[in-house]
């Protein structure tokens, strides 16, 4: 990036979601792997009038699901297994700092 250089971001929420296309191309990934995703009820979609929408939490579940997938070269049954492991222990964690406990 240059001196002139301009970023612009969008938060992901309700009206801003991403259409499927975009949503692929975020996460790096083709329609099939999204869809599959979708298939097997890792990520969830919205529906609208011009097909799925995804936020930007499941946009950052989808870009972890890949990374898992590809760190451990594991096929989608073994992600799932993994992602419902850790979305408890971040379940657990968040249980210890409502506790008031810290979490390790």
């Amino acid at each position: 990036m240059n001196e002139s250089t301009v970023l612009v971001g969008v938060c992901l929420t309700g009206q801003n979601a991403l259409e499927l296309e975009s949503f692929a191309a975020a996460c790096g990934a083709d329609l099939d792997f999204v869809r599959s995703l979708v298939d097997e009820g890792l990520i969830t979609a919205s529906q609208s009038d011009s097909g799925w929408r995804f936020s930007g939490e499941q946009l950052a579940r989808a870009r972890r699901i890949w990374r898992l997938q590809r760190d451990f070269e594991a096929n989608l049954d073994t992600v799932a297994v993994m992602i419902d492991l850790l979305d408890e222990i971040e379940r657990l964690r968040a249980q210890l700092r409502r506790a008031g406990l810290s979490p390790a």
